[in-house]
């Protein structure tokens, strides 16, 4: 929904609002709202007003804005839209069953309606609490609206909904009304399980005299099998995830323009799946947005990720890097100048290897551990052949005659690199030992890196240097 706002809101030079709606006591979480300050930022989705940075129509969160609402309750009271309610939770629990039951409509059937306090008292189910208040809706309600991305929508009539608790906060279809009227919104962007609610808000609009704004009712995320997307059942609904998994912000905020809204469409008529969010909101159409709701299809984000990451620029991936390598105790917080030259050397490597930026660590590690403590895994032992050890041998010989003293002005330049490091195995597995290339370096490999899979073997022969490649080598010869 931010996304979408956004995009339309910078389109027109228009304003982005943060509002906290934190009306709902009985589901408020301390910790929500910084997430929703955190993830907001991290996919870099900035709003002009709102709870953290102000604005002129401040405050921004609902439960500072109590005696906004007040004033405009006691006007719908006055003017007989609403009505005072002492029903008491069991009796509306047992309403609701009732009909149910006899397979009615469900909806308050308006007891409490024209009776004062003691008249109310009288009957069952009064509580003694402070009275709700709820809408009087009439028999003539508007049910239909203009919605930007679905046209003329119908929605079902509603009952005599609570727009004041019992605890002195409004509902969310009172405080969204007024406010919207109060902070001069002028397009409100959100899901479509709100359609049903449109009517109350049209109605109070109306009531109280004042102009609404333009809807959009944006399609609602689902799983593979079509079913909603809850944050209870399912992770990926939960933002933090994503940048937890190593996703990167461009490319999820270019994975859910592309769920409801068309690739960009080139001159030559062709499309194009990979766009900025520039261009998306530069291009914004709200008649583009598809109403269908999309199904949450994470291979093609773990593909346009990887797009993402082969796109930095290395020091920015390698930077990108560090958070996860620090989580998994591959680095320090606080890594020496010569550890970030390898990784920087390491990341060229793996770059163009991995989708998720958490994949790193595995491929990582191996350059960060000292030669005598290098794991090797049970699958890169399992598929080592009868000729492993001939293997490790000729390579051992081979490589150590490469002269590896540094050369050039600052002396960075040694004779141990990857062009010398793999003529010469090549000469001494490949030809000497007249083993196909394909099958001649698995060994080499696994004494290495301990895994099956790993950076390129000579480049990553060069990054640990002539003195660490020999003693693994020989580590792992040793133990055959």
């Amino acid at each position: 929904m931010s996304l979408f706002n956004l995009a339309f809101a910078r389109q027109q030079g228009g304003r982005f609002l943060l509002r906290i709606e934190d009306t709902d006591r009985a589901r408020f979480r301390e910790d929500s709202e910084q997430q929703v300050f955190d993830t907001l930022h991290w996919l870099g989705l900035t709003w002009d007003e709102g709870p953290d940075i102000g604005g002129p129509y401040a405050p921004y969160k609902q439960s500072e804005r109590l005696d906004t609402y007040r004033p405009y309750v006691e006007r719908l009271l006055e003017d007989g839209k609403a009505y005072y309610c002492w029903c008491s939770g069991e009796r509306l629990a047992q309403m609701r069953e009732m009909q149910q039951k006899t397979k009615q409509p469900t909806g308050y059937d308006r007891l409490c309606h024209g009776k004062t306090r003691e008249e109310r008292a009288a009957l069952p189910g009064f509580t003694d609490k402070d009275p709700v208040v709820r809408m009087l809706i009439p028999d003539d309600a508007p049910l239909t609206f203009d919605d930007l991305i679905r046209g003329t929508v119908a929605a079902p009539r509603p009952d005599d909904q609570v727009i004041l608790k019992a605890d002195g906060f409004p509902t969310y279809h009172l405080a969204v009304v007024v406010d919207d009227h109060e902070m001069g919104i002028t397009h409100v962007v959100r899901g479509e399980e709100w359609i049903s609610s449109t009517p109350k808000h049209v109605l109070l609009y109306q009531w109280l005299g004042l102009e609404p704004p333009k809807f959009a009712h944006m399609p609602l995320l689902r799983n593979a099998d079509k079913s909603k997307i809850s944050k209870r059942k399912n992770p990926a609904a939960r933002l933090t995830w994503f940048k937890e998994e190593g996703y990167l912000p461009e490319a999820l905020v270019n994975f859910l323009a592309l769920l409801a809204y068309p690739p960009v469409l080139e001159v030559d008529g062709t499309e194009r799946e990979v766009f900025t969010f520039r261009e998306f909101s530069d291009g914004f159409d709200w008649k583009k947005v598809n109403p269908v709701g999309p199904i949450f299809d994470l291979k093609k984000l773990d593909w346009l990720n990887g797009v993402y990451i082969r796109e930095l620029d290395l020091g920015d991936f390698t930077s990108r890097l560090l958070p996860f390598l620090e989580r998994d105790e591959v680095l320090s917080g606080n890594p020496s100048l010569g550890e970030l030259g390898r990784l920087k050397a390491v990341a060229e490597l793996i770059q163009t290897r991995i989708a998720h930026l958490t994949e790193a660590s595995a491929l990582v590690r191996p350059f960060f551990v000292a030669d005598d403590a290098l794991e090797i895994a049970e699958d890169a032992r399992g598929q080592l052949k009868e000729d492993a050890g001939q293997v490790l041998d000729a390579a051992i010989a081979a490589l150590g005659d490469i002269d590896d003293a540094g050369t050039g002005p600052l002396g960075s330049d040694s004779g141990f690199n990857a062009a010398a490091i793999e003529a010469s195995l090549r000469e001494s597995i490949v030809e000497g030992l007249g083993i196909k290339p394909k099958f001649a370096f698995g060994p080499l490999r696994t004494a290495v890196s301990g895994q099956r899979i790993s950076p390129p073997l000579f480049e990553s022969m060069e990054i640990l240097g002539k003195t660490s490649t020999l003693a693994r080598l020989q580590g792992l010869r040793d133990s055959l």
